[in-house]
C-alpha cells in the first residue's frame, strides 16, 4: 500500500513556493566601526584638555612647570584653588557673571519666544514673514561690525555696565533662539488656541497659560544655549564694562593673566571654578536639551 499526500492550495497562493534563501547571520556594518572610533576621537578632544585642567590644578608649582601636564598630582595639592579664589576675587566676579546670565537667559526666553509665537501664528503676513528673514540676516553679521556703535550707544545710555553686557547678550541670542522657537511652535496644533478662545481667552492668556508651559523643553535649549554663550563670552563684557571691579569672570581672569606668572597651578584652578558651573549647569538640563531639539525638528 503507498501512502498518498495531499496538498491544499489556498486560492490566490500559488502552487509551489519558492524557497526562501537561508538568512546570513547578522554582522555590523563597516560604517559602524569608523562612526565608533570618530566619536572615540571627538570624545578624546574633549576629555583630554578637561583632564590636563583638573590635573594642573591639583599640582604644586614646581610640578606644574615640570613639563609633563598629563602626570597625575602627586602629592595632592588643593591649595592652587583657595589662592585663586583670593587673587581673582571670584566671589565678585562670580556673582557679576551669575547676574549677567541670568538677565540674559530671561530675557532672550520671554523675547524669543514672544517673536516666535506672533511670527508663526502671523505666518500669512508679508511683514512677520519680512521680520523672520530680518532676525535670521542678523546672525551673519559679526560683531565686529557693530562693536563700535554698541559702545558709543552704551556709554551715551548710561549702560556701560553689566546690564547692557545681559541686554547686548540677549539680543545677540535673539535671531537664533526666534528660530529654534519658530521650529518647535510649528508642530503645536492651532486648535489648542482656538478652544481657548472659544472660551474667552485673550491673546495674552493663551501665549501665557497654554503657548509657553508647552514650550517646556525648548525652554530649556534655548536657556542653556543663551546661559553658555552669556558666561563664556569675552569680548562684550571687555568692551562695553567701564568700571574693573563689576568685570565678568573670563574678563577678571584675563586681568590677573599675568599675576599667576609660571604658578600654572593657580591659573587652571582658576579656569576650573569658572567652568563647573556650566559643566553643572549642562548636566542638568541635558535630558530638556535633546528633548527640545528633536521635537523641534520634527513637524506633526
Amino acid at each position: 500500500m503507498t501512502a498518498t499526500t495531499t496538498t491544499t492550495v489556498r486560492a490566490g497562493e500559488p502552487a509551489h513556493r519558492p524557497a526562501e534563501p537561508p538568512r546570513r547571520p547578522h554582522r555590523p556594518h563597516r560604517t559602524s566601526w569608523l562612526l565608533t572610533v570618530l566619536l572615540c576621537l571627538a570624545s578624546l578632544t574633549v576629555l583630554a584638555p578637561l583632564y590636563v585642567t583638573v590635573s594642573m590644578a591639583f599640582k604644586t608649582t614646581e610640578q606644574s612647570v615640570d613639563g609633563n601636564a598629563f602626570a597625575l598630582p602627586a602629592p595632592f595639592h588643593p591649595g592652587s584653588f583657595a589662592e585663586a579664589w583670593q587673587l581673582t576675587r571670584f566671589p565678585v566676579a562670580f556673582g557679576v557673571s551669575a547676574g549677567v546670565a541670568a538677565l540674559t537667559v530671561v530675557l532672550t526666553l520671554l523675547l524669543s519666544s514672544m517673536a516666535a509665537y506672533a511670527i508663526v501664528r502671523h505666518w500669512q503676513h508679508r511683514f512677520f514673514r519680512w521680520s523672520f528673514v530680518y532676525l535670521l540676516a542678523a546672525m551673519f553679521l559679526p560683531f565686529p561690525v557693530v562693536a563700535l556703535p554698541q559702545i558709543k550707544m552704551t556709554a551715551a545710555l548710561g549702560l556701560d555696565n553689566p546690564v547692557g553686557v545681559g541686554l547686548l547678550h540677549a539680543m545677540f541670542q535673539l535671531s537664533f533662539s526666534v528660530l529654534l522657537f519658530s521650529a518647535y511652535l510649528r508642530s503645536v496644533p492651532v486648535e489648542l488656541e482656538e478652544s481657548a478662545r472659544i472660551d474667552g481667552a485673550t491673546t495674552w492668556q493663551v501665549f501665557w497659560r497654554i503657548i509657553l508651559p508647552i514650550l517646556g523643553p525648548m525652554n530649556a535649549t534655548v536657556g542653556i544655549f543663551a546661559f553658555l554663550a552669556s558666561w563664556n563670552d569675552f569680548m562684550i563684557p571687555s568692551l562695553i564694562t567701564a568700571d574693573p571691579g563689576l568685570q565678568t569672570l573670563p574678563v577678571v581672569q584675563n586681568i590677573f593673566q599675568s599675576q599667576f606668572g609660571t604658578s600654572y597651578n593657580v591659573a587652571f584652578a582658576s579656569y576650573l571654578m569658572a567652568m563647573a558651573p556650566t559643566i553643572v549647569v549642562y548636566l542638568i538640563a541635558q535630558r530638556w536639551v535633546v528633548s527640545g531639539i528633536t521635537q523641534g525638528a520634527v513637524k506633526s
